[in-house]
């Protein structure tokens, strides 16, 4: 059970990592992107697109559906269906909802903005900001969301493991 506890306590983890990490592009990091002038937008977004892609962002994005389905399963083994059922959801809900729109959404967007000429016309480059910038967000808060919900159902699934798993 300590095995379990081990788990359920990394899938908190991972889970709370990685909704902190597309909230905060929700509260602050757009937001303070639209207040600049569209050419220095475009150029600081792909410099993050860019450096995003390292070995800190790789385990929480990619690993955390595998550690909640690894727990989900554990739990279920060990006849802690509940908690392993939340852990189960966990992994599909993060999967579905945060995992897929990113490499299927804001991804290609990353990549077609990073290899557009910014055009020297201010109108011109603001209209290609507030296009990725308005879809960008509405992706990243769906992202947000689920990773938000995952959390949540990691939480209430290492809340539901038998107390002696505790």
């Amino acid at each position: 059970m300590k095995f379990l506890k081990l788990f359920a306590l990394l899938s908190l983890l991972f889970s709370g990592l990685i909704a902190g990490f597309f909230y905060a592009w929700v509260c602050s990091t757009m937001w303070g992107l639209d207040t600049l002038p569209p050419d220095i937008a475009i150029q600081a977004m792909n410099a993050m697109n860019i450096s995003v892609r390292n070995a800190v962002f790789f385990p929480t994005f990619f690993l955390t559906p595998v550690v909640l389905a690894a727990t989900g399963i554990i739990a279920i083994l060990l006849h802690a269906r509940i908690a392993g059922i939340a852990f189960l959801t966990a992994a599909t809900i993060y999967f579905a909802g945060a995992f897929v729109p990113t490499v299927l959404v804001n991804v290609p967007m990353n990549t077609a903005l990073e290899i557009i000429d910014i055009p020297e016309n201010i109108d011109a480059a603001r209209e290609i900001w507030t296009s990725y910038s308005d879809r960008w967000q509405f992706w990243n808060q769906f992202r947000t969301v689920a990773s938000a919900c995952a959390l949540l159902l990691a939480g209430w699934g290492l809340m539901k493991l038998p107390a002696a798993a505790n």
